[in-house]
């Protein structure tokens, strides 16, 4: 992936440890992710809440050199993805004739607060509308590689596009029976349900972005889409509860199975279209 030709946004705010609280822009975004009660706290993850399972990422290529490559290069590097995002989505949103207000990136490495809860290190990326960030801890890309085996740069852009897409999916208002459902308590999980099918149009929406910035960009390489698609498999409800030796319980599903993932990515990238991504009316995911 050549993601060092992309635009890098400044809406980021580096909160790790010996940065000082850094923040790169006057704007308010942030970043994060959680993987435990995440409908319940107002928090839209890329991977399963399946219990005790805590996903993580990738190694990144030095494409950037500086005084401290491994962290500015990470950083550069969710910048780009972020950037491009700010892009892709301001032209989709432009052709409709809205305006598109990009979230902020938080990136952490201890424990903060967002307006949905404390966003910490264990917690995963996810997005809080409440404050409309994503929270992120870099150090997530790395766990995916060792114990997942999720590798690659894509990999690790389609898991911050995915949280874009729970912005973008609220801003259009195309999740608004989840968003019902979860304000007046009615049961949301399970096979088929709407927190699925909330999750599955925000990895329809990563394809989505992917689409339209490949196109602009051209900035895939062989093996970039079949990383995303095995990030969106290894993140299925059904692979994560088979590889805790577990029985796979459809009623607690979250996110959607390994296929169902995969495939509502690929229609997103295959298309380009955000009405490809009404998962809330059809009747088989």
């Amino acid at each position: 992936m050549l993601w060092n030709k992309a635009r890098p946004s400044d809406n980021v705010s580096d909160t790790r440890e010996g940065k000082d609280a850094r923040q790169l822009t006057g704007k308010t975004f942030g970043a994060g992710l959680a993987v435990t009660a995440l409908a319940s706290a107002g928090m839209y993850s890329a991977l399963s809440t399946t219990p005790g399972v805590v996903p993580v990422g990738s190694d990144t290529p030095a494409y950037y050199t500086a005084p401290h490559p491994a962290v500015d290069r990470d950083l550069l590097f969710v910048q780009s993805v972020l950037g491009d995002t700010e892009d892709t989505w301001t032209q989709l949103f432009a052709q409709t004739g809205r305006h598109y207000p990009p979230p902020r990136l938080t990136l952490l490495s201890n424990d903060i607060n967002s307006r949905c809860g404390i966003a910490s290190a264990g917690s995963g990326p996810f997005y809080c509308p409440d404050d409309q960030q994503v929270y992120l801890d870099l150090a997530f890309f790395s766990q995916m590689a060792q114990r997942f085996s999720v590798i690659g740069e894509f990999a690790q852009a389609y898991v911050l596009a995915h949280e874009i897409g729970h912005h973008v999916q609220l801003e259009l208002g195309i999740s608004e029976p989840f968003e019902t459902a979860l304000a007046t308590r009615q049961p949301v999980a399970g096979d088929g349900g709407l927190e699925v099918r909330a999750e599955l149009q925000a990895d329809c929406l990563a394809g989505v972005w992917a689409h339209h910035a490949q196109k602009r960009l051209e900035w895939l390489e062989p093996g970039d889409i079949d990383a995303a698609l095995h990030a969106a498999a290894v993140f299925g409800d059904d692979a994560l509860q088979r590889a805790q030796h577990a029985t796979i319980r459809p009623q607690t599903f979250s996110h959607g199975t390994s296929e169902q993932r995969a495939n509502w990515f690929k229609s997103g990238f295959a298309t380009g279209r955000i009405d490809t991504c009404d998962t809330f009316n059809r009747a088989n995911l």
